[in-house]
């Protein structure tokens, strides 16, 4: 069994797969293209990443892939808690430049599905996160984007603590403002 949850972000989903567990601890099926399909989840993954972050209050992100090799992700946390957001860059989208956010956790189970379209990025809330994520295109470097963490514009709340802990590459990311998004708004999602 499946929970999909829709969020204000059309085509934006939070997915919590049902866990089985006993004295050892649990089993959970985190990705089933058939059972995914049956809620009409039709994607087809290509490439898992698997990233760790040391301390508190990293933040990666907002990134994203353009075409030829936009991406759709499937989000979840194999170990710690995380904060993850995403927010719609398809041009025309009557949710332009809005986002989301959601915890995901070791404990919780939660999954983040983000389309295509959309920036995606986290920041971490517990020391030694690893975030493990399915891409539906493999990564170009020639096609990656991203857009500032703290672009006011976007307005996001990233509940942080302290200065955030951030690669030279997202310190340096341009505004929403300052990039011509590739995607276009296609109608309901």
């Amino acid at each position: 069994m499946l929970d999909v949850q829709a969020t204000a972000l059309p085509g934006v989903l939070i997915l919590t797969p049902r866990r089985f567990g006993d004295a050892r601890g649990f089993f959970s099926e985190s990705w089933n293209r058939k059972r995914m399909a049956e809620q009409g989840i039709d994607m087809d993954f290509v490439q898992d990443n698997h990233s760790l972050s040391a301390e508190v209050g990293t933040v990666r992100g907002l990134h994203y892939q353009t075409p030829p090799h936009a991406q759709d992700k499937l989000v979840r946390c194999g170990r710690g808690r995380l904060f993850d957001v995403a927010v719609d860059i398809r041009v025309g989208s009557p949710t332009f430049g809005n986002w989301i956010g959601v915890e995901l956790s070791a404990d919780n189970g939660k999954q983040l599905l983000v389309p295509r379209g959309f920036l995606h990025g986290f920041v971490t809330r517990e020391p030694d996160t690893e975030v493990i994520y399915k891409c539906s295109d493999y990564y170009a470097p020639d096609c990656e984007g991203a857009v500032r963490f703290d672009d006011a514009a976007i307005g996001i709340d990233w509940g942080l603590e302290g200065p955030p802990i951030l690669s030279d590459k997202d310190a340096a990311a341009p505004l929403l403002t300052e990039i011509a998004s590739p995607f276009a708004w296609e109608g309901a999602a």
